[in-house]
C-alpha cells in the first residue's frame, strides 16, 4: 500500500473543509433581535400585517424567492429591514416598491450593514484561531471491471469500485497533518483482488493519519496510525505498477507495511540527492500487546538512497521479529525520446529459524512516459509471485498496462497479467479496463 506518497478523517475531518463565511448583507432575525436596543435607531414601532410595508415586503419576498424570511404576525423596523437586506441583492434592478422601503427603512438598513461588518471582522478573528486555511482535500474514485482465469478464479466478469478522500492541513506552513478516509468493494474474495483496491466495504473507514514535521532543515519527523513505516523512504523506482504485487519494485517487505498499526520514521537529507531514514512499526493502537513489548511484534528498518534526474540506488533494510530483509533498487531513466526508463529491485529474506533456506524476490519494469499523448504511460514488468525459497521452484509474474488519460480527472487503463502456476495447474490470467476519476 502505497498510502501517502501522494498525501493524505471522519465526519469531523468534512468539517474542515467546509468555510465558515458570512455576508455583510446577510443577518439572520436572532441576530437582528440583539439590535433592538440600540439607541441610535429612533423608533422600533410594530408594522402590522395591515400595513403597507408588511404587504409590500411579503410581495417582494415572494417576487424575489425568499418567502420563508417572512415571519408570522407584526415585526419590528429592524427586523423588516433584515428582510429587505436579505430578500433584495440586486440593487440595479430595483422596482418603486423596493426603492420606497429601502427609504422608509433607510437608517435600520445603515445599522444591519454596519453591524454585519463587525460580525464579519469577528468572524475573521475566529477563524484565524480556529483551524489553519491551509486544508486541502483530494479526492479519487476507481472503477475496475474485467475478468480473471485460471487458478481457483472464475472466468465471469466483476466489477469493483474504490473510493478516497485524502486530507492535509499545515499549522506553520512546514508541518503537515495527513488522513486518509477509504471505502472500496476490493476484498480479498474479489476475483480483482489483485488490484489492490480498498476493501472496507461502502462504510467509509480511516485508512491512515499522520503527522509530518521538520526539525531543523534537513531533518523530517513523522508519526501516526495505520502507516507504514517507510512513509519518509525515498525507494529508487520510477515504475508506477498497477497490481499489488508489481507496484512495489521487489521492496515489498523490507520497506515495511507491516500493518502493525503505530508507525513512526524519520528522513534526513544530506543534499545533492542524498538521504538516509529509519522507520518503525508496533502493535500499539487497536490491541493491548504494547510497542516494543515482548508481547507485540515490532519491526525496525532504515535505507540509504541517492535519487538524480536520470538515475538513482536506495539500500533498504528491516528487521522483523524472526526475519531481517535487506532490498536493493535502482532506476534509470535516458534522456533520449520514446525510451523506456528501467527500474529494478532485488531482495533477500534471511530468517533466524533453524533449517530454513533464505528467500529472494526480484522485480524489472520497464515504462514509456508520454508516448503517444501528454499524460499518457506505458509499462510493463516481470517478478517472481512474492518471495521464492532458494530450494523452490520460482513462479513469475507479468503485467502490462497502457494508462490513457481523457481530460484532467479522468484516467482509462487497461491492463493484462498473468500468473505463473505449478505444473497441473492453469496459470491465472487476468484481463482488465480501470477507470480512474480525480478531483
Amino acid at each position: 500500500m502505497k498510502l501517502f506518497q501522494s498525501l493524505l478523517v471522519a465526519p469531523a475531518a468534512i468539517g474542515l473543509l467546509s468555510s465558515i463565511s458570512a455576508s455583510a448583507t446577510e443577518l439572520n432575525i436572532k441576530d437582528a433581535s440583539r439590535y433592538s436596543q440600540v439607541a441610535s435607531i429612533p423608533t422600533f414601532d410594530q408594522i402590522y400585517e395591515t400595513d403597507w410595508a408588511h404587504k409590500a415586503l411579503s410581495d417582494i419576498a415572494k417576487s424575489r424567492g425568499c418567502l420563508g424570511q417572512i415571519p408570522e404576525g407584526n415585526i419590528s423596523r429592524i427586523e423588516a429591514a433584515t428582510i429587505l437586506n436579505k430578500c433584495v441583492t440586486n440593487v440595479a434592478q430595483l422596482s418603486d416598491q423596493e426603492e420606497r422601503l429601502i427609504s422608509e427603512f433607510n437608517s435600520e438598513l445603515a445599522l444591519l450593514n454596519g453591524k454585519a461588518d463587525e460580525l464579519d471582522s469577528r468572524l475573521s478573528e475566529f477563524e484565524a484561531g480556529s483551524f489553519s486555511t491551509t486544508t486541502s482535500a483530494s479526492f479519487s474514485a476507481d472503477f475496475a471491471f474485467g475478468a480473471v482465469e485460471g487458478n481457483t478464479s472464475s472466468d465471469k466478469a466483476s466489477l469493483i469500485y474504490g473510493y478516497q478522500i485524502d486530507l492535509s492541513t499545515s499549522f506553520t506552513g512546514e508541518d503537515s497533518l495527513d488522513v486518509s478516509l477509504d471505502a472500496g468493494s476490493g476484498s480479498s474474495t474479489s476475483p480483482l483482488q489483485e488490484l489492490d483496491f480498498n476493501g472496507t466495504g461502502d462504510a467509509l473507514t480511516v485508512d491512515g493519519i499522520a503527522y509530518t514535521f521538520p526539525l531543523g532543515e534537513k531533518l523530517t519527523v513523522f508519526f501516526g496510525d495505520s502507516m507504514d513505516g517507510s512513509t519518509l523512504y525515498n525507494t529508487a523506482c520510477v515504475y508506477g505498477g498497477q497490481t499489488n504485487t508489481l507496484d512495489d519494485c521487489g521492496n515489498a517487505n523490507s520497506a515495511m507495511a507491516a500493518g502493525y498499526g503505530s508507525a513512526a520514521g524519520a528522513s534526513y537529507d544530506y543534499g545533492n540527492g542524498f538521504t538516509v531514514a529509519i522507520g518503525y512499526e508496533g502493535q500499539g493502537s487497536t490491541d493491548s500487546k504494547g510497542l516494543m513489548s515482548e508481547e507485540g511484534d515490532d519491526v525496525f528498518g532504515g535505507q540509504i538512497a541517492y535519487a538524480g534526474d536520470s538515475y538513482g540506488m536506495s539500500v533498504t533494510y528491516a528487521s522483523y521479529e524472526t526475519i531481517d530483509y535487506w532490498g536493493l533498487n535502482g532506476y534509470f531513466v535516458p534522456e533520449i525520446d520514446n525510451v523506456p526508463s528501467i527500474s529494478v529491485g532485488y531482495e533477500t529474506g534471511d530468517t533466524e529459524t533453524s533449517g530454513t533456506a533464505e528467500t529472494y524476490h526480484w522485480f524489472v519494469g520497464v515504462q514509456w512516459d508520454e508516448l503517444a499523448s501528454t499524460g499518457s504511460t506505458l509499462g510493463a514488468a516481470v517478478g517472481t509471485k512474492g518471495h521464492t525459497s532458494e530450494d523452490a521452484d520460482e513462479y513469475l509474474m507479468y503485467e502490462a498496462f497502457y494508462s490513457y488519460p481523457i481530460n484532467d480527472g479522468l484516467t482509462i487503463t487497461p491492463l493484462i497479467y498473468l500468473v505463473d502456476q505449478p505444473a497441473g495447474t492453469d496459470d491465472e490470467t487476468g484481463l482488465i479496463v480501470k477507470t480512474s476519476f480525480s478531483f
